[in-house]
Formats: structure tokens, C-alpha cells, sequence
């Protein structure tokens, strides 16, 4: 037999979880400082812009514990007791004021024993326990009590008991007591490793429909049977001292019968011992008031103290703070209990998107076992970066990329026979000429084959050596400029790696000391605070590169926003002075000179109001017939990418050898496309 319940998956026409929001995010983070790892956790807990993160479900499970604990109090079966009482008072008090036919010293008696019961209503209670009722509505209230208190220990233990035991008769109660000393001896037998399989499912078909969590074995059963059972402790750790000796003291009263005492005093002592890792000795402090909260029973508000642990654990889920959390931990059931399905389908959203994640080839273990950008996630980062810098150099946004073939030069107008190895683009009319012409001598030969195509020639163009000089200082990080400088250095290098695959690029960072990098070296690098901005010893390491290629044109771009303040003396050691010590400036000066007689075109980005620093790029820049450029931290990539672009069109120093601002001219003359 089939069975079907409501479909609680979320949109099941929903497009599978997209992870380049999150790669953008988290690459930023990244070359912000952050590991991968916890990049990666930090946009699971922010969330995209249409997807919930983990912060914003911590803070609906905190709500809903605030709303638990304020909306209710703790004395709610004493105030049924009490309320029972008076009912039971005033009908019999009602009966004798009728009674006619009662003796006078008789009715005397019993109207002073009714005014005079203590306040306390389990005093009240122990006090009518041999009270002669003549109102049958009397009676009927008062055995109530009994029943109600009988029906509330019962429901603190097992869910749903109150309501299955309401008018229940004496065999009914029996079967309890009864289902009550078999599961005590299974639990003992249990603790004792004498149980067999047989012994549970006997017990189960007897008793099962007592326990709807419908446990597959003994372990599940006394799981389910000691969470419920620490529940209902909690909730009378969390009383007042009066509140639970009224409890404990009315609980003898319970279906007039010792006995069901007796035997919930020995279920909770085997699952104390069977489970002592739950938690026996919490207590919560509930904040609502007579006439402001709703009152709880002893079989509710064990209920509540469940909700509330349930609640602890999914905020532990949801804060991923131990060791080894992964997304997988969430139970998305007890979500959807707490704050409805919509939150258990983010949080599965979640799970998916984690898991895409891991499994998409965009982080990987190093030797060191730590979590870092593949390859491929650099990739697709820098081409993020670029699409951002194509925009922003364009000032066209939201309009179509133009198409212009970037890995080689303009178009000549002839074609030629494609050759391996070949990157220009096919002519597709002649490549659809030469195959209709020799499937005309060859019947049933292929549409096209390889020999058939035929690419546009194109002008020759000359490679570029590009060494791109980074400022990492201190005061990179602190003013803000550490992420835009990794940015540009990662859009730089895509563009070169993507459309203009036979320049050589390579990048330096200099700080206290210069030093070339991979990209994943200097996305991944951290800020560093030691002072020193060593451009001579960068210049050094340009030009090292310069010399390796002498085929190639130089291109210099040098980034930074302070002055020299440190050399390599020939020792190998570091200099440091502040303010920068004149053979500083010598050395650094001596090396751009270097440069310029190996044919760099040199562009500087100075970043920063200094007026030092200022008159000091402007000075290095004449020098070398070079170019300075003043972008904002924003800007710098598409003011990098613009110079290099300038340069690869043959104007010296940048595009057409101008100031801050016309690469986007120029790039919006010649057009742009970002694959």
C-alpha cells in the first residue's frame, strides 16, 4: 500500500543551486585575507541576494526559543487542580445550603471544614481525600483531579497520553500499569545485556501504540524515552521551589493509585542509568506571567522543553563552530518542526550549495591539508574581474560585449589554410566553399573535413614581457587598497592568459622586500604590517624578467601608494629608513633607468592623496617618458588593464600616452570581448 503525505521539498521546478555568486564572494574573501574554508562558511552564513544564509536561520531559531519561553508559564496543571477545587467546593457548599433534611450540626461541620482548607491546593487535595461528598457534581470535580494529575505524569513520559487517557476506564488504567512494569522490565533487562530482539518486538506488539516515534529497536526506544523523560525533568528543574513541592505532593494523589508513582520513579531511574549523557539538570527561566503567558501542563511543558532542545541543538547545527561541521549536521526535520517547511527547504538549499561547492572542482586539499582555489575557480574569478573592469573601462554597462579577436592582430583580409596550433578565427565562407568543392569530386564524403578549413590571416603582432609591480606594505592593508590590488593583479593575468597567450607576464609584490608570485601566491596572501616599500628591489626583479625575454616589449606597470623606504643592499640585506634615505631614491631611480634602456614602457598607479609620493611618480615618470595614472581604489584594475591594452596597441606609456582617465576612451573606441 502506497502512502503519501504533503510534498515539503520546496519548488520542485526550482533551477539547481548556482555557485558563482558564491565563488565571486568567496574569491573576494579570499584575497581579503580569509582561508577558503572559512570564506566559504562566510557566505553560507551570510546568504546570496536570494538565498537565506545561516545567520538569518540561527536568528529565527532564537525568536522562536524567545517566543517559547515568554508566551508560557510553568504552573498551568496547578491552576487546573485549583480550578477543579473551587468547582468541587462550591457545588457541595451549594448541596448542603439545599439540603434540608441534613443535620444541622452535620451541615455545621462540614461548612467549617470547607472554610477552613489550607491554601495549599495539594494540602487542600490530601485534606478532601476522606471528605463524604453530598453534591454528585462535587465528587465528580474532585475525582477530576486525581484523573488530571494521572493523565499529566503519564503525558510527561509518553506524548499524547492526556488526551488518550480522557474518561478513561479502570481497565484502561490497568493496561498502563501493566504497559508501565513490562517496560521497566525490558529497560532492566536491557542494562543487564540479557534482551533479545524478541524481547522488543514482544513488547512493541503488546504496547507499540503507546509510542509514536515508532522505534525499530530497544536503544531507539529508550533514545526516544530518556529525551522526553530529561525533558520533563528540566521542566521541574525550572519551577519554583513551591511550585514543585505542590507537584510532589499532588502527584500521590494521581488516579488514586501509589503504584503509578512507584513504577514512573523506576522508569525514570533506568533511564537516568541507561542514558546519563542527556541532560537531567538544565532548568530554563520562562518570563511570562499570570494573565500575560498561557499555563502549561506537566505533558505540554515537557513538550515546550523538548521544542527548547531541539531549538539548542539546531542553533549548535546552524553556528557550524565544532570541529568537522558541515551542512549535512542541519536536521531538517526538526527545522521544519520549529520554523516551518520554508526554512527546512533553505536550509536544504544550503546543504545542495555546500555540496556543489566541495564537489565542483573550485577548492581542493593541499599537502598542508588545507582548503584553496583550484585553478579552475581562479579562472572563473578573474573572468568575474574582468567582466567588472570591461564594464567599468567601457562606461557602456548593460549593453552587449563587443566580439574582437584578442590573440592576434587586426585582419588582413586574406585567408589561409588552418594549421595546428592555428587561434585566428575560420572563414566560414571559403572553409564551406572548399568542402561543397571536394565533396563534388568525393560523393559521400564528410560535410567538412580538417583540410577543408581556412582561418583569416591577420596582421603580425609582437609579444609583450609584462612585470606588474604590486605595493603589499602595511599601508596597502590598512588604507583599504589590499583587495583591489589582488583583484586587478588576478583580471590582468586572465586577460593575458585568455587573449593574449603569448605575452609573459609576471607579477612582483614588494613591501620590506620585493618577491615574484604565482597568482595563487598573491591572491591568497596576507596582509602584511611589516613597513618598508622596496620598489628598488622590484624594479631589480622587472628587469630580470625583461632580460629573459629580449624578443618581447617591455611593459612596466608599478602600483603602489607610498615612497621607497627600503633597498637591497649588495649584501642581500634589506635597508629601511623613513623618510626615505637618498640612496634609496639613487638605487631605485638607477634601476627604472635600466628599464628604460631595455624599451619598458612604464606606467604608474599611484593610489593615495601624498603629495610626496606625488611629485615623487611624477618626477620617475618623466624620466622615463612614462605615464601616471591617479584611479581611485575602485578603478585600478580597469586602469592596469587599460595601460596594458594602450601598450599592446603600440602608444608608449599607456593608452596614447595620456593621464588618468582615457583608457576608457580608448577602449571604447577599439572594443572589448571577455569570454
Amino acid at each position: 500500500m502506497s502512502r503519501y503525505r504533503r510534498y515539503d521539498g520546496g519548488d520542485p521546478l526550482a533551477p539547481p543551486v548556482d555557485i558563482a555568486e558564491a565563488l565571486d564572494a568567496i574569491g573576494e574573501d579570499v584575497m581579503a585575507g580569509y582561508s577558503p574554508e572559512r570564506a566559504m562558511q562566510e557566505f553560507l552564513r551570510r546568504g546570496g541576494q536570494d538565498q537565506a544564509g545561516l545567520d538569518d536561520l540561527a536568528r529565527r531559531v532564537a525568536e522562536r526559543r524567545r517566543e517559547l519561553l515568554q508566551r508560557h508559564h510553568l504552573d498551568g496543571t496547578l491552576q487546573e487542580v485549583r480550578e477543579l477545587l473551587e468547582k468541587a467546593v462550591l457545588e457541595e457548599r451549594k448541596q448542603l445550603a439545599r439540603d434540608a433534611m441534613m443535620d444541622d450540626g452535620d451541615r455545621a461541620f462540614r461548612e467549617m471544614r470547607l472554610q477552613n482548607l489550607p491554601d495549599s491546593p495539594a494540602a487542600a487535595v490530601t485534606e478532601l481525600g476522606d471528605y463524604d461528598w453530598q453534591s454528585r457534581e462535587a465528587q465528580e470535580a474532585f475525582e477530576q483531579i486525581k484523573d488530571l494529575l494521572g493523565r499529566e505524569l503519564l503525558d510527561q513520559r509518553f506524548a499524547g497520553m492526556k488526551q488518550a487517557l480522557e474518561n478513561a476506564t479502570d481497565e484502561d488504567r490497568q493496561a498502563i500499569s501493566e504497559m508501565l512494569a513490562d517496560l521497566n522490565d525490558l529497560l532492566e533487562k536491557h542494562a543487564a545485556a540479557a534482551d533479545t530482539p524478541q524481547d522488543f518486538e514482544e513488547f512493541m506488539a503488546k504496547h507499540g501504540q503507546h509510542f509514536p516515534e515508532n522505534p525499530q529497536n530497544v536503544d531507539e526506544l529508550i533514545d526516544a524515552m530518556a529525551q522526553r523523560s530529561a525533558a520533563a525533568q528540566r521542566m521541574l528543574n525550572s519551577m519554583s521551589p513551591e511550585q514543585r513541592r505542590e507537584l510532589m505532593e499532588l502527584s500521590a494523589q494521581a488516579f488514586g493509585s501509589p503504584q503509578l508513582m512507584e513504577q514512573l520513579g523506576r522508569l525514570d531511574e533506568n533511564l537516568m542509568s541507561l542514558r546519563p549523557g542527556e541532560d537531567w539538570d538544565g532548568a530554563e527561566q520562562f518570563g511570562g506571567g499570570e494573565g500575560q503567558a498561557t499555563g502549561l501542563g506537566l505533558g505540554d511543558g515537557t513538550g515546550v522543553l523538548q521544542d527548547l532542545a531541539d531549538l539548542d541543538a539546531l542553533a549548535d547545527q546552524l553556528a557550524q563552530s565544532y570541529g568537522g561541521a558541515r551542512l549535512d549536521d542541519v536536521d531538517l526535520d526538526k527545522l521544519a518542526r520549529q520554523l516551518g517547511n520554508e526554512a527546512a527547504v533553505d536550509a536544504r538549499k544550503l546543504q545542495e550549495l555546500e555540496k556543489a561547492l566541495r564537489e565542483s572542482g573550485a577548492m581542493e586539499r593541499g599537502f598542508d591539508g588545507e582548503l584553496r582555489l583550484t585553478p579552475k575557480a581562479m579562472r572563473q574569478l578573474g573572468k568575474a574581474l574582468l567582466r567588472d573592469v570591461a564594464q567599468r573601462m567601457s562606461g557602456r554597462q548593460g549593453q552587449r560585449d563587443l566580439r574582437q579577436a584578442g590573440a592576434a592582430g587586426d585582419l588582413s583580409g586574406a585567408t589561409r589554410p588552418w594549421e595546428f596550433g592555428d587561434t585566428e578565427p575560420w572563414d566560414l565562407p571559403r572553409t564551406m566553399l572548399n568542402g561543397v568543392l571536394r565533396r563534388a569530386g568525393e560523393p559521400g564524403g564528410p560535410l567538412l573535413s580538417i583540410d577543408d578549413v581556412e582561418v583569416a590571416e591577420t596582421e603580425a603582432r609582437t609579444q609583450a614581457a609584462v612585470a606588474l609591480c604590486v605595493d603589499t606594505s602595511f599601508s596597502m592593508a590598512m588604507d583599504g587598497r589590499w583587495v583591489p590590488m589582488k583583484q586587478t593583479a588576478l583580471a590582468l593575468h586572465t586577460l593575458i592568459g585568455s587573449r593574449f597567450r603569448g605575452d609573459s607576464l609576471e607579477l612582483i609584490g614588494f613591501g620590506r622586500h620585493a618577491q615574484t608570485m604565482r597568482i595563487e601566491e598573491l591572491t591568497a596572501l596576507d596582509a602584511r604590517w611589516a613597513k618598508g616599500t622596496n620598489l628598488h628591489h622590484a624594479l631589480l626583479l622587472a628587469n630580470r624578467h625583461f632580460r629573459k625575454h629580449p624578443n618581447a616589449q617591455p611593459v612596466l606597470l608599478i602600483v603602489t601608494d607610498g615612497e621607497p623606504t627600503s633597498h637591497l643592499e649588495s649584501s642581500g640585506e634589506v635597508a629601511f629608513s623613513y623618510p626615505p634615505h637618498p640612496m634609496t631614491i639613487a638605487l631605485a631611480v638607477r634601476e627604472l633607468d635600466n628599464a628604460r634602456r631595455l624599451g619598458a614602457q612604464t606606467t604608474f598607479f599611484r593610489l593615495g592623496e601624498d603629495p610626496g609620493l606625488a611629485r615623487f611618480v611624477e618626477s620617475m615618470a618623466r624620466r622615463v617618458d612614462g605615464s601616471v595614472i591617479a584611479p581611485e581604489a575602485g578603478d585600478l584594475g580597469a586602469a592596469v588593464v587599460g595601460s596594458y591594452l594602450g601598450s599592446r596597441g603600440g602608444g608608449a606609456g599607456g593608452p596614447g600616452g595620456s593621464g588618468p582617465g582615457t583608457y576608457g576612451d580608448w577602449f571604447g573606441s577599439r572594443g572589448f570581448w571577455v569570454g
